[in-house]
């Protein structure tokens, strides 16, 4: 199969994913919110979010080091292998560690206490991102894999919640269906490591285990400061503040992500090529990036117009009228989908690609110095539209900052060349 037909067959693959990722969402959101109510709906995404913060621990920039990797390799099966085990391998001991923290802090900490099953049913998406290797398939170039997985787990979890979760006492059941149909999907995916490609899991050698843990420090880094002007924001707002006023927040939020979730299928399916592109033709590469930067920015920006001037009508659909403090959380981030998408391009998939993971770890960790900041004197004036500002503004810096730095080295995207 040639370059660009594998890549067609990725993005259409990737992009029916995210249409489901899209509607099935969009189709439990407005029966969630109105079932459980703004200060369910507010604990279940508290306890999303700080579970995220384990799934980050988990993943270790392996999502971006091992993807690039398992692309370079895929022709030597060896190798491959031994890229498989190892990074299964870390992510299931830094599982174990996590879920010992998380026990600790349920049954010591008064905050969680009170819901500590919450805590503990929602913690199954940890193990299920270990479960499955999303990695793996992107960088073999086979999402249509990652489709087909992730339409049995949505479907799953749409269907449980339809149901099963008939009104606010069975909240527990919700991180319960999201959870176990994760996990079933990972070891479903396991048996199609196995399986399809004939990779097995061997055991890592030390010298494996520190080139990983290496390859991916700076991803991690990355990723955590990312995690502190993203999903910490629900936990940070949830911590000031209570259960109905992250309910409102988090629900506009979820708008939001399912927008920006439609840029997903190309960034996914773009990765791998770029890394392989860069490596072979330079300027082909950054031609091909410029390309996708005008694609990107232009359909982000008719999303982010669209939802801005829509934002009343989509929470009266979406939501319901016990939501109405949440239309003016929507009309805030209704900018996010065109600054990510940028910032996408120009970190993702031009800083990475070229090797600039230092300067990218340093531009987002300086990110998210200045969204603590804002959060800690935005929230307690302003709460939920004090959250919504500080993201924006941390976003903004990002996209500024990413391409200053490439402008400075002398990347010109839109012209396709390096001056």
């Amino acid at each position: 199969m040639s370059d660009k037909k594998r890549l067609l067959e990725n993005f259409l693959s990737l992009a029916t994913l995210q249409g489901l990722n899209y509607i099935l969402p969009l189709l439990t959101l407005p029966y969630l919110v109105r079932v459980l109510g703004p200060a369910n709906y507010g604990l279940i995404a508290f306890a999303q979010s700080f579970i995220q913060f384990f799934v980050i621990f988990v993943d270790y920039g392996f999502n971006l080091s091992a993807t690039n990797q398992i692309a370079v390799y895929r022709e030597d099966r060896e190798k491959v292998q031994r890229i498989f085990s190892t990074v299964i391998a870390i992510k299931t001991l830094f599982a174990v560690i996590g879920f010992a923290v998380l026990c600790l802090l349920v049954f010591l900490v008064p905050k969680f206490q009170e819901h500590k099953l919450v805590y503990i049913f929602t913690f199954g998406m940890v193990i299920g991102n270990v479960l499955f290797p999303v990695w793996f398939f992107q960088g073999m170039e086979r999402m249509r894999y990652i489709t087909v997985l992730n339409i049995i787990a949505k479907t799953l979890f749409t269907s449980g919640v339809f149901l099963l979760v008939k009104q606010q006492d069975h909240i527990l059941l919700v991180p319960l269906l999201n959870s176990l149909g994760t996990m079933l999907v990972g070891l479903l995916s396991l048996a199609m490591v196995k399986g399809t490609f004939g990779i097995h899991v061997i055991l890592p050698t030390w010298s494996d285990v520190k080139h990983q843990l290496k390859e991916g420090w700076h991803l991690f880094i990355s990723t955590v400061a990312i995690s502190l002007y993203t999903i910490s924001n629900t936990f940070i707002l949830g911590l000031f503040t209570n259960n109905t006023i992250v309910g409102y927040y988090a629900s506009a939020e979820k708008i939001i992500n399912a927008a920006n979730g439609m840029i997903n299928p190309v960034s996914q399916a773009i990765y791998p090529y770029i890394s392989r592109l860069i490596l072979g033709n330079y300027e082909k590469g950054l031609i091909f990036i410029g390309k996708i930067l005008l694609i990107i920015s232009s359909c982000t920006l008719i999303i982010s117009f669209g939802i801005f001037m829509l934002a009343d009508g989509i929470v009266d659909i979406a939501l319901g009228g016990h939501y109405k403090p949440s239309v003016i959380v929507l009309e805030i981030l209704s900018f996010l989908p065109f600054v990510i998408g940028l910032s996408n391009i120009l970190g993702i998939q031009t800083m990475l690609t070229l090797g600039y993971k230092k300067a990218f770890s340093n531009i987002l960790m300086l990110a998210s110095a200045l969204n603590i900041s804002l959060a800690f004197f935005l929230v307690p004036i302003w709460q939920h539209v004090g959250t919504a500002i500080g993201v924006v503004i941390s976003e903004l810096f990002v996209t500024s900052a990413m391409f200053v730095y490439l402008y400075s080295k002398g990347i010109k995207l839109l012209e396709g060349k390096h001056v």
